[in-house]
């Protein structure tokens, strides 16, 4: 399971023109969902992204996370950050889970992340999504639940 945050001073997410899910400080999570990916990838990556301290303190320094701050946290299902371009002008998907899998585990994450007690608003799973960003720094990490395992 990969997850790409982007640190933000508000996001919004629409679909066919109507917005679905708005936040203001906090992070635009995209998240990519892999054939074998279980429940472990999923607290591996909610633990990583709500704790991972990438605000700054007084002294300017990367040392407070989202729930220190209290951030918000916009999670949108992308089946594309599991692109393997490697071969050829066209991406093959083919470590994607398949839609089914896949939208039960990025609803298993929406739920844990909401556990942490921040604020979480989605897109729409499968969904083409217009996704509004206003980048804060830029600050855009990528995580990947395999490199817990390494």
């Amino acid at each position: 399971m990969k997850a790409l945050l982007q640190r933000v001073t508000n996001a919004r997410v629409s679909v066919a023109g109507k917005e679905v899910g708005r936040i203001g400080q906090g992070l635009v999570v995209f998240i990519g969902v892999a054939v074998g990916d279980t429940e472990k990838d999923i607290d591996y990556l909610v633990q990583k992204t709500v704790n991972l301290r990438i605000y700054s303190d007084g002294a300017d320094r990367f040392n407070l996370s989202a729930l220190d701050i209290g951030g918000e946290l916009l999670l949108v299902s992308q089946f594309t950050l599991l692109a393997d371009s490697r071969k050829g002008r066209r991406p093959s998907f083919t470590a994607a889970a398949p839609p089914d899998k896949a939208e039960e585990l990025f609803s298993e994450f929406v739920k844990k992340a909401r556990s942490t007690g921040l604020k979480v608003a989605t897109g729409l799973f499968q969904q083409y999504m217009q996704v509004e960003i206003n980048n804060d720094g830029p600050v855009t990490i990528m995580l990947d639940s395999r490199d817990k395992f390494k």
